[in-house]
């Protein structure tokens, strides 16, 4: 539909303004008192003044996102149906493969055209990605509220940190038992939970998140205590180490291929060892959902009542989500360990588990490229936004709460089944 000139704005139109303007005002009255307001030190005085870029910039997104939201509906039902009539829709459907690729692409790309801060930072965004794709096995795929997700990253990387300082294993040895036995806690965790269903089995992971972080932080003759464990060794590329000065009888990666060192070669080696990581995660999570067991986790997430009219174990679904979720956890936690050399129970606090599920449910629970889209949200964001580092948790917060006003069951919310019916039946 266009719109003729001349003729007066549509109803909703208007009632979006106003509800901005109404918005943009909420905003005004509430970061004047909050953050409006800076001291300042001039010739041994304190005094002072109104932050107005903060605040002028806080209204403006204010107003900009609430009209957006409200006009969100109208573009929905109008100018949706247009595009969708248009053919743009399943012409992007056909492209996603594409692009797929293209980010793929750009991924394997990316360390070796820009620098070391950069790498470290995908490097970052990819632990949360794969920690992202763990728990949406328990939470996207099998419908299970899990505030707890950290201990089995703890569980993993503390695996690595005692296994390679105490008995001198690698971490290529040490990563499939850090798995293993973070598989096993994710045992432990499900037996006691299995009747337990919403809030309440949020309130019990969220317990045994603590208790792990607890644990580590009192148990000092194993773990050291609040002190952390410290040298743990880095990963080699078939016995090739990253180093300038190699161990006594071990050779470095620069002296074996004739290279002269530099550090950026063990960043980009660190970055492609996650990488790899995070894709055997994703394979492996869209091959489970195609077999009985996903399809019984998506059961379970829809109706667990229906679910066992049907005959399904959801005993055994439930451990198998919890014990899968958790290897996952693990793997990335022994990557961390290993990656930074240190590690203490303060890495393991509840705002890691926070972070984790707020990238699955951002994204849209089961969607595994919102996951990505989220985690570069939730990681990079905070990172570009340094420049005002005194307010950057508050921005990153009002991005967040507007994001999920705009799209609240995230940002890529459409599920998809893992199993079409075809024929009259499914006409």
């Amino acid at each position: 539909m266009v719109a003729v000139p001349g003729t007066p704005a549509r109803p909703e139109v208007r009632s979006a303004v106003l509800n901005a303007l109404l918005a943009g005002g909420v905003t005004l009255a509430l970061t004047v008192p909050i953050v409006g307001f800076r001291t300042i030190a001039t010739g041994g005085t304190l005094g002072i003044e109104l932050h107005f870029g903060l605040v002028a910039g806080l209204v403006a997104a204010s107003f900009a996102l609430a009209l957006v939201r409200n006009l969100w509906g109208f573009w929905s039902g109008s100018a949706g149906r247009m595009v969708h009539a248009a053919g743009i829709g399943p012409a992007l459907s056909r492209a996603a493969p594409w692009l797929a690729l293209g980010g793929l692409v750009g991924a394997v790309v990316m360390p070796f055209v820009t620098n070391g801060y950069y790498i470290d930072l995908g490097t970052k965004v990819l632990i949360y990605v794969m920690l992202g794709w763990g728990l949406n096995i328990v939470v996207g795929l099998a419908g299970l509220l899990d505030l707890g997700y950290v201990a089995f990253y703890a569980v993993g990387a503390y695996t690595v940190g005692l296994l390679a300082t105490n008995f001198g294993l690698g971490f290529w040895a040490c990563l499939p038992l850090a798995g293993i036995f973070a598989a096993c806690f994710g045992l432990v965790l499900g037996f006691p939970v299995l009747r337990l269903r919403g809030d309440y089995l949020a309130i019990v992971t969220l317990g045994f998140g603590e208790i792990i972080r607890i644990v580590l932080l009192n148990w000092s003759v194993v773990t050291n205590g609040p002190n952390g464990i410290g040298g743990i060794p880095r990963p080699g590329l078939f016995g090739l180490v990253f180093s300038a000065n190699p161990p006594e009888g071990s050779t470095s990666f620069a002296d074996f291929f004739g290279l002269d060192y530099d550090p950026s070669q063990r960043q980009i080696f660190l970055y492609f060892v996650i990488f790899g990581l995070a894709l055997l995660t994703n394979f492996f999570t869209l091959r489970m959902r195609r077999l009985p067991i996903g399809r019984a986790w998506e059961a379970l997430r829809e109706d667990e009542i229906a679910c066992r009219a049907m005959g399904i174990n959801a005993t055994n679904v439930k451990l198998s989500a919890f014990a899968l979720g958790a290897m996952f956890g693990g793997l990335a936690g022994a990557f961390f360990a290993t990656s930074q050399g240190f590690i203490s129970p303060e890495s393991f606090n509840f705002t890691e588990s926070a972070t984790i599920l707020a990238i699955v449910v951002l994204g849209g629970q089961g969607s595994q490229l919102g996951v990505v889209l989220a985690a570069l949200v939730m990681i990079v964001l905070p990172e570009q936004l340094r420049f005002v580092n005194e307010y950057r948790m508050l921005l990153v917060g009002i991005a967040m709460v507007q994001i999920m006003v705009v799209r609240p069951r995230g940002l890529l919310a459409h599920r998809r089944p893992s199993i079409l019916l075809h024929g009259k039946a499914g006409r």
